[in-house]
């Protein structure tokens, strides 16, 4: 596991071993306890690419067709929030919910990538959670405003590397304790090589950008005062709070 950690006033990425974060300074390596440092999001994306409605199970829970095309849409970076953060309730949203996801990390800067070469370009995956103001989103017609408050980007908290086989791995989100999404990746309509290939054709991919794959059935809605865990199994669970934003 790779995560991105502060300490003092210094921001650097580590291995995550156990209770441990080893970071490598070149000559040598420093070694921290892992409770002794806060866990930022695990990379700082130029861009959030997201994907609506890619899985089965959702479609269907919604009673609507099968898209013959990836449907993406972008969050901006000043979303992104780190494992244990507070998702901030905007005073202007009457219903904020829930959208637990796998997320992709690119690793290099890629474009017009194949899906078959789609791994050489991951640096691995991490839980996502795309956090919707469901009111506005509907009042809108389109999603910009209602994916993009501060906050509504939690990730992490770390990143498995890319070794790891996500074609099939249990995912879950749960709100105070109670499981609200069950499912499995198996049930992606567009798997991660079909996304990069379709999304790299549109735009070039950087280093830290992040595609969030979709979310599976169940999603529901957020109050003040809750916690929301999101986990995927192998990668791990990315856990929030929500507090109301107070400007």
């Amino acid at each position: 596991m790779i995560g991105r950690f502060k300490y003092d006033n210094e921001v650097f990425h580590g291995k995550v071993r156990g209770d441990r974060v080893i970071v490598d300074r070149g000559l040598y390596s420093d070694t921290f306890l892992l409770s002794d440092l806060e866990i930022l999001p695990p990379s700082y994306p130029g861009k959030i690419i997201c994907v609506g409605l890619n899985y089965i199970d959702h479609a269907r829970e919604l009673g609507m067709p099968l898209p013959k095309n990836p449907l993406i849409f972008l969050k901006p970076p000043s979303a992104i929030l780190g494992h244990t953060g507070k998702i901030e309730y905007p005073d202007q949203a009457e219903r904020v919910d829930y959208e637990g996801e796998l997320a992709v990390v690119i690793g290099k800067r890629c474009k017009n990538v194949r899906s078959h070469e789609a791994g050489s370009v991951i640096m691995g995956y991490t839980c996502f959670n795309d956090v919707t103001a469901r009111d506005l989103q509907k009042e809108d017609g389109q999603w910009t405003r209602s994916k993009s408050f501060d906050t509504f980007a939690p990730f992490g908290p770390f990143i498995r590397d890319s070794e790891l086989d996500v074609s099939d791995l249990s995912i879950r989100t749960r709100v105070n304790g109670k499981l609200r999404q069950d499912s499995r990746t198996s049930n992606l309509i567009f798997n991660v090589p079909i996304l990069i290939e379709f999304i790299s054709r549109i735009m070039t991919l950087e280093p830290g950008d992040v595609i969030a794959t979709g979310t599976p059935p169940g999603v529901g809605e957020l109050h003040e005062g809750d916690g929301v865990e999101v986990e995927i199994e192998g990668i791990g669970i990315l856990k929030n709070s929500v507090v109301r934003n107070s400007e």
